[in-house]
């Protein structure tokens, strides 16, 4: 496995990359419907091509399985395909993003307890919560600071 910092994003790259966020999405994701995985597709690629810090990972034959994005201490969007989910990859990613990125923080659905587990393993904690995500949906945010034990 690569885990590689992005320094260009490329509309092939950003395309690849939505391919992976919906495979995720759809492997993760349950309480979302098809209309509003179709309607947050659409601002996926503006999110990717803005955000600070890119990193992506890459399988032993160069397949792109996983990104994450990172910006001012925070982890912004992680997400796996579902063939890679549960082999340690995100473990990697998250590590990689603490030692070169000084990642914190990180917001996660509520409904997605699975997220909410991961994170708690590697080491962060809930501190606040919302009733309604940052578009104003009604999908309750657990906002999470790492621990200064991990």
């Amino acid at each position: 496995m690569k885990i590689i910092e992005v320094c260009e994003k490329s509309v092939d790259l950003i395309q690849t990359l939505l391919k992976v966020w919906e495979k995720s999405v759809r492997a993760t994701h349950l309480f979302l419907s098809e209309g509003e995985i179709v309607s947050i597709k659409e601002y996926v690629p503006q999110a990717i091509s803005n955000i600070e810090n890119l990193v992506i990972a890459e399988d032993e034959n160069n397949n792109l399985v996983a990104f994450m994005g990172i910006e001012n201490e925070s982890l912004e969007m992680l997400f796996i395909t579902p063939e890679e989910r549960g082999k340690g990859l995100g473990k990697h990613l998250i590590q990689f993003g603490i030692k070169n990125y000084s990642v914190k923080r990180v917001a996660v659905n509520e409904q997605n307890p699975q997220a909410k587990g991961f994170y708690e393993h590697m080491g962060f904690q809930v501190y606040k919560r919302t009733d309604h995500d940052e578009q104003g949906n009604p999908y309750p945010l657990l906002y999470m600071n790492l621990s200064q034990k991990s």
